[in-house]
């Protein structure tokens, strides 16, 4: 971590479980960084994991590099964020064709760790 880095930022190889998770109140598509294709949609996110709903289930216990727009809450200009997830799990979604995942984070800058921290501690929106 670098000097101007403010947030303590976690090992990435520890399990967070109990972080905070915040529900998205609008749309966060989400994209496969590697392959540039839509892989579904933000469902919530915390500072080490993210649930993410998309329209077909994932390989299990997979390696993804994942892109979304985050809005800052410092500035509210949108914020590209690219992370590094392991699928940790995958279960049928009660909406028909829909597949839910969780995900953990096991490598983020610490740029995008910042925005991501500043977006889960901000006011408003509902938590699980």
């Amino acid at each position: 971590m670098n000097a101007s880095t403010s947030k303590q930022q976690p090992a990435m190889n520890q399990e967070h479980r109990r972080s905070q998770r915040k529900r998205a109140h609008h749309m966060i598509h989400v994209i496969n960084a590697i392959t540039g294709q839509p892989i579904g949609h933000v469902g919530n996110l915390s500072i080490d994991g993210m649930l993410l709903i998309s329209n077909r289930q994932l390989p299990e216990d997979a390696l993804f590099q994942f892109q979304f727009q985050l809005p800052s809450a410092a500035t509210m200009k949108s914020h590209q964020l690219e992370i590094g997830v392991h699928e940790q799990w995958c279960e049928t979604a009660s909406v028909p064709g829909q597949f839910w995942s969780g995900f953990r984070i096991i490598d983020i800058s610490p740029e995008d760790y910042n925005v991501l921290y500043d977006w889960v501690m901000s006011p408003g929106g509902q938590f699980d």
